[in-house]
Order: C-alpha cells, then sequence, then structure tokens
C-alpha cells in the first residue's frame, strides 16, 4: 500500500490536524446531541407574567387569560408593556425589553407568557441578558411572532411552549387550552391526528424545533437560527403570498435543513394569499413539492398554529412520531 499520502503521527503539522479534528467532531456532536433543559414545571401557587414583546395589547382583553389561570391554582403579574402604543408596537424596543428582562430575572415569575404575536420581538432580542435565567430558568409560551424567542432559547439549551396566547383564549377550543395547561404542569403530552392524502408514511424520533416558517426563514444566518441536523422541525404560518412559501420553503432546503431532519410537522396554513397570475399550487402542495425526496415522515395538517385548535408544543422536547394509513400520532418523552 502506498502510505507516502499520509503524515506520520509525530509530525506536529498532522498532531495539530489530528487534535483539531478530534475537537471539532466532539463539538459537532455536542452540539446536534445536547440535552436540552427543562425549566421547572408549574405548581399551583405559582405565578405567571403576562407582558407584550411584540405587537401593543392597549384593550382591556386579558380577564379570560387571569380567570383561567386562577382557575388552574396561579396568579397573574401584568408586565408593563400591556398597555403601551408605540405605533404597532407595545412601546419601545427599550421599553419592551425592560420589561421582559424583569420578568426574566425575577426568580418568582415561573413563566412568560406573550399576550400576541405581530412583529417585534427580534428587535429588542439582543437587548436581553440571560444571566439570571439561567441560574433560575422558566417558560416562555406563545406563538407566531414569539418563535424568535423559541428558537433563540433552543440555540442555548431550553425548552419553551408554542401554543395559544391570552388574546386568544376567548377563541381557542378546550383541547387547546387543556395541552396548555398539561405543557405548563407537566403532564403526559401526545397527540392523534386524523391522517391525510398527502402525508409521508414512517417513523422518526428526534428534538421538536420550529415554529413559525417566515420568523425561522428570518433568522437564518443568524445567531437565534435553529440546527436542523436530526431534529423534527414543526412549521405553521398565516397571510403569507403562496411565492413566498416556495421561496421560504427553498432556503430552508438550500440551507441544508430539510436533508438533514428526522421529520416534519406541518400546521396551520392559514389564510393564504396568491397573485393575479396564479403560483399553481397551495401551500400544502408547496411544501410537499419541497420535501417530497427526502425519505423522512410528514405530517400534514396538525392542530398547531393560527387555528382555533391551537395545540400545545414543547419545543426542545424529544419526541417520536409515527405516520400510517390510520392517522399519524405524536409523543412527547
Amino acid at each position: 500500500m502506498n502510505t507516502s499520502r499520509f503524515l506520520p503521527i509525530n509530525s506536529p503539522f498532522a498532531f495539530c490536524k489530528f487534535v483539531f479534528l478530534i475537537f471539532a467532531l466532539q463539538s459537532f456532536t455536542c452540539q446536534s446531541q445536547q440535552n436540552m433543559i427543562t425549566p421547572p414545571y408549574l405548581q399551583k401557587g405559582d405565578t405567571v407574567a403576562l407582558l407584550a414583546t411584540a405587537r401593543k395589547n392597549i384593550d382591556d382583553n386579558l380577564k379570560p387569560t387571569i380567570d383561567l389561570l386562577k382557575s388552574w391554582g396561579l396568579e397573574a403579574v401584568i408586565g408593563s408593556s400591556i398597555g403601551l402604543d408605540y405605533h404597532q408596537l407595545a412601546g419601545t424596543d427599550e421599553q419592551r425589553a425592560a420589561d421582559f428582562q424583569k420578568q426574566l430575572d425575577n426568580p418568582n415569575i415561573k413563566a412568560i407568557w406573550c399576550v400576541r404575536g405581530g412583529y417585534g420581538t427580534v428587535r429588542m432580542l439582543d437587548l436581553l441578558d440571560f444571566t439570571k435565567f439561567k441560574q433560575h430558568p422558566k417558560w416562555v409560551v406563545g406563538f407566531s411572532d414569539v418563535t424568535v424567542l423559541h428558537n433563540h432559547l433552543n440555540t442555548m439549551g431550553y425548552k419553551s411552549i408554542h401554543g395559544v396566547m391570552p388574546v386568544t383564549i376567548p377563541r381557542a377550543t378546550p383541547a387547546a387550552i387543556s395541552s396548555m395547561k398539561s405543557a405548563l404542569f407537566g403532564e403526559p403530552l401526545s397527540y392523534s391526528v386524523a391522517p391525510h392524502a398527502m402525508n409521508r408514511f414512517g417513523q422518526g424520533t428526534g428534538e421538536l424545533v420550529g415554529g413559525n416558517l417566515s420568523i425561522l426563514y428570518s433568522l437564518l444566518g443568524s445567531p437565534s437560527a435553529i440546527d436542523c441536523k436530526d431534529k423534527i422541525l414543526f412549521i405553521e404560518d398565516l397571510d403569507e403570498y403562496l411565492y413566498h412559501i416556495d421561496r421560504m420553503m427553498m432556503n430552508l432546503r438550500r440551507n441544508g435543513c430539510i436533508e438533514n431532519l428526522k421529520g416534519i410537522i406541518i400546521g396551520g396554513m392559514t389564510k393564504m394569499k396568491d397573485n393575479e397570475v396564479p403560483w399553481g399550487k397551495n401551500a400544502l402542495e408547496i411544501i410537499d413539492d419541497v420535501t417530497k425526496k427526502y425519505n423522512i415522515p410528514v405530517i400534514f395538517n396538525f392542530p398547531a398554529g393560527h387555528i382555533q385548535d391551537n395545540r400545545a408544543l414543547v419545543m426542545g422536547s424529544t419526541i417520536s412520531i409515527e405516520v400510517n394509513a390510520s392517522g399519524s400520532t405524536v409523543v412527547f418523552k
């Protein structure tokens, strides 16, 4: 055998390359298989902070949520961002960040429930300091624009809860509200979903990541972008042009996200828009077209997203999915 192309191990250059390779492989393995930290589950008597990280909430609309929390044995604290009015936003970036930081740093606050989405969470994200959060982790809860926080916390190694928000409580289904309680209190969480014609059969186990597709797309290339390797990706969206859905899915694919997944869960694709000249496919057909070359299970029409039946998902948890002719199951470990 010709060994001329191999450097001897006693070569300083070869040794450095060897050490660097081992370190890189270990770091990569740790990143893709990190053990996610679970904040303490809620108990009766705990306090939940209600605040706004994005769109303003100036209406007196939180009583249903406060009453709901009380029925669960929990107390509510209203953040200073509620009622602030800065154009579309709940105060300036600094005001929203200061409110979030206050609740983040308070060890007596066991969960932060973002009251609504819209846009703006990313504008305050870099103003936050998570030092005290790491000392006293707590649940961050919400969906839509709150995907910014879900993804950022995921890169830090912490779980969070994707689900109904206070402004959606009055129109949420009982099943959606019940699932939120189960997620907050650490009760068993699993879902059975009716079959869908586009479902792709199979089984998969991995860490659940994702959220709103537009937000995932906007975070690519930033420190808050999720690692897709060996994960199960959940996506949903609202009020997007169909060609935007195609562009975002193509970007995920070109970034190597889809090919490295263990499975995909598609939630609500709600109120999609088309141009005068039609795109030619609906949102589900676009997603199917972009992902069909990969041999992974896919669940369509999962009950989560901008819909009334918005079931809770514990992001960062290890889940198992199974898709067959009789339907799909999602089981949280």
